[in-house]
């Protein structure tokens, strides 16, 4: 199981107010990604290497995820 003691959660600042329906980003780890539900702050996280996380951000942001 990956340690997230020291994860520092945030929200996109695209989330708006939109009633929780966001999910939280912790990049401030050493090696893993983290990411959840923000309605949902103790259940299941995923994780992620920090390469596979700025590939699918670089995806996002092109517009060519999925392409």
């Amino acid at each position: 199981m990956t340690d997230l003691t020291g994860a520092r959660w945030r929200k996109s600042t695209r989330s708006g107010d939109n009633g929780g329906n966001c999910v939280e980003v912790a990049d401030n780890l050493t090696g893993v990604v983290g990411l959840r539900d923000s309605k949902d702050p103790t259940g299941p996280v995923l994780t992620f290497p920090p390469t596979a996380w700025a590939a699918f951000v670089s995806a996002t942001r092109r517009g060519t995820l999925g392409h």
